[in-house]
């Protein structure tokens, strides 16, 4: 700990979070983003630096270079400039084996490799119950769903369901009820809370405990086979889960709590997509549907607890985080039980109800800081996850990658799915700074039917609402995590079936792809994994 402690203090580095811009489609969505910004701010008071509405760090040549390489391509008979490049000058060109979303971008400095090395450490390390005689690692629990980061985000990637195993470490359900109280509406109108928690479990079923303390219970999951008949004839077969919790150990859950079901995301490019400026995302807002396309899209609208101020939220199933840091420390709080200067909670998620658990020791050790990972630590897991290198594209030039994009593009994917953005020109990393991204998202809330839905409201988010998941990667999840579920809980066993999982805002695009040739949907899905 002392090591890590003198190196942060010579090598900090911090970072956070850009044009009117257009949507896919070429029409401009920047009214929704201003009526969103009035809202938002209220008269008299400046625009806050989170919710800029136009980009400030370029200069006016820069600005017409962005909006010419984002501009979205119409010729698919060969791949676009520096498009093998996904993750910008980080993009990692070593073999593709199961390490390939753990590497480092490949511009960092070598001082930062590093710190980088360094933070994997911390990521990958077992916390430890308290008192413990490895006290730097002390602090779990008291009630945890995982003993690391990595024991979620697997080789930095993808989680997945239980599938005929106890083992539901990558996956938790998520505990929450609306406002219910003229004060917890006006909570979460002023994005002073998402939602709330139940009285009894918290925000989350912790199905792990330190010795001496009953763990909370079990996730239950129940499929039901739902046929889908494609325009061809073809059959594929979705399931349908069911969630429910059993072996409650202390009491029944609160009969407004909901479960939301949430797999680890992979950990790559996340650095890039802070350093996003927000009138990029904001510009593709289009919340009342003006243009008429069926897509809306909203902003999340979050507090940032390090400053007070109302910001762009971007991490997470439902974007209800606004950085890194704060999705580390909450992450640490809630899947752990580690607190930290900006989740100082050393019980974890156990509520006042829990006293017993709250009664456990903590892992607080005065001489490095107040809380079980102090600012040194949380400054190698942040920079740590801000700097792990999006893969290089591959086959892209291959011609059913290329039919497969126009695929893509012609079915309406790309009217969330946004496949490029440049960087900040003023990012506090160079290795994050003007870089040409292709993340394959929009980064807003969508509404995806009724088919998806949770019923779970977080801040913004409705109980139908979630965040366009970056796809890029996504192509490399078998060979890095061993699976290919996905969707926010891993219902969908492959692509196909999560593409035919998409409603509401999406389902325009999903009845293309279940309409097309079989041809045509092999294609699609061979550029999907490409990314």
């Amino acid at each position: 700990m002392r090591r890590i402690i003198n190196f942060m203090r010579r090598a900090r580095r911090a970072g956070s979070g850009l044009p009117l811009s257009r949507k896919p489609n070429g029409k401009l969505a920047c009214l929704g983003a201003a009526l969103l910004l009035v809202l938002a701010t209220p008269a008299g008071t400046q625009e806050p630096s989170g919710l800029a509405s136009a980009r400030n760090d370029l200069t006016p040549k820069d600005q017409h270079r962005v909006e010419a390489v984002t501009t979205p391509t119409t010729d698919f008979s060969k791949p676009e400039l520096f498009e093998l490049m996904q993750g910008g000058a980080g993009t990692s060109k070593k073999r593709v084996n199961a390490d390939s979303f753990s590497h480092s971008s490949a511009n960092i400095t070598f001082e930062e490799e590093g710190t980088f090395k360094l933070g994997n450490a911390i990521f990958r390390k077992n916390w430890v119950s308290s008192p413990s005689s490895t006290q730097a690692s002390d602090g779990l629990g008291p009630l945890f769903n995982a003993r690391a980061c990595q024991s979620c985000h697997l080789k930095d990637g993808r989680g997945h369901p239980p599938e005929d195993s106890l083992d539901a470490t990558s996956m938790f359900l998520r505990l929450a009820r609306e406002a219910g109280t003229a004060e917890e509406k006006a909570a979460v109108a002023q994005h002073k809370a998402l939602n709330f928690p139940d009285p009894v479990y918290g925000g989350q079923l912790q199905d792990l405990a330190v010795p001496g303390l009953a763990s909370e219970g079990r996730m239950r999951i129940t499929y039901e086979d739902q046929p889908v008949t494609l325009g061809d004839g073809t059959v594929v077969s979705l399931r349908k889960p069911t969630y429910a919790v059993g072996e409650l150990a202390y009491g029944p859950l609160d009969a407004r709590t909901t479960l939301s079901p949430r797999i680890a995301t992979p950990m790559i490019g996340l650095g890039l997509v802070e350093q996003i400026h927000p009138a990029d995302i904001l510009a593709g807002a289009d919340p009342d549907d003006r243009d008429g396309d069926g897509v809306s899209g909203k902003a999340a609208i979050v507090r940032d607890p390090a400053n007070g101020e109302l910001t762009l939220g971007r991490f997470g199933w439902k974007a209800q985080a606004p950085s890194i840091r704060q999705q580390s420390a909450d992450a640490l709080a809630g899947d752990i039980g580690v607190s930290s200067p900006e989740a100082p909670r050393h019980w974890g998620d156990c509520t006042e109800t829990q006293a017993k658990c709250r009664a456990m020791p903590a892992g607080v050790q005065p001489r490095l800081g107040d809380t079980e990972a102090p600012v040194p630590v949380m400054d190698l897991v942040t920079f740590y996850s801000q700097n792990l290198a999006v893969p290089a594209r591959r086959d892209l030039d291959q011609p059913e990658v290329l039919a497969g994009k126009k695929a893509f593009y012609e079915m309406g994917c790309v009217a969330c799915h946004t496949p490029k953005f440049v960087t900040r020109r003023d990012a506090p990393n160079k290795a994050q700074s003007f870089q040409l991204i292709w993340p394959y998202s929009d980064f807003l809330l969508h509404d995806l039917g009724e088919g998806l839905a949770d019923g779970q409201q977080v801040g913004d988010a409705s109980g139908s609402e979630w965040r366009t998941q970056p796809l890029w990667g996504i192509g490399l999840t078998e060979r890095v995590n061993g699976h290919t579920f996905f969707l926010h809980d891993g219902r969908a066993r492959n692509l196909t079936e999560a593409i035919l999982w998409h409603g509401g805002e999406a389902q325009r695009a999903r009845d293309n792809f279940a309409a097309a040739s079989a041809a045509e949907r092999a294609a699609l899905v061979k550029f999907l994994e490409a990314l």
